[in-house]
């Protein structure tokens, strides 16, 4: 089942169970989806939207940081469970240790041993390898990491 197909089916369920935190997570990303295919007159296959919702999952990751710092824990609660409902949709993220090995693979395989003049040889084609199933912040800290050695 494609991912748009999906999200209206789980639309429709959280409709009958009256879940209203999945009923609305569920219908701003299918609202950032149409958005999306409307202000670029494109249908988005499986791997667009996918974009989109990563998109989304950072917005609010990165508010969840402010929240801590205000000590809104209503909000803290209520965005924990956005991200959660709206990370059923994506790929699983890789793994710390999997991440690593791609870093050294890439590495090897461009002649870079180390040094952070190298940075952003090694984070383009890296951030290619993993798109849609690794944070870009933890690229960047374990390149960095890799780098330093």
């Amino acid at each position: 089942m494609a991912i748009k197909e999906k999200l209206m089916a789980d639309f429709k369920e959280a409709m009958k169970a009256r879940d209203e935190v999945a009923k609305n997570t569920i219908s701003f990303a299918r609202a950032a989806v149409k958005q999306y295919e409307v202000d670029h007159r494109e249908e988005l296959d499986d791997e667009g939207i996918i974009a989109i919702l990563s998109k989304q999952v950072k917005m609010r990751k990165d508010a969840l940081a402010d929240f801590e710092k205000a000590g809104r824990t209503d909000l803290i609660d209520s965005y924990k469970a956005e991200i959660e409902i709206l990370q059923r949709y994506l790929p699983e993220q890789l793994s710390e240790e999997k991440l690593r090995v791609v870093i050294a693979e890439t590495a090897a395989s461009l002649g870079i041993e180390g040094g952070m003049q190298n940075m952003g040889k090694l984070m383009g084609p890296v951030m290619a390898k993993v798109k849609g199933v690794a944070d870009g912040g933890m690229v960047k800290k374990l390149v960095e990491e890799f780098l330093k050695k």
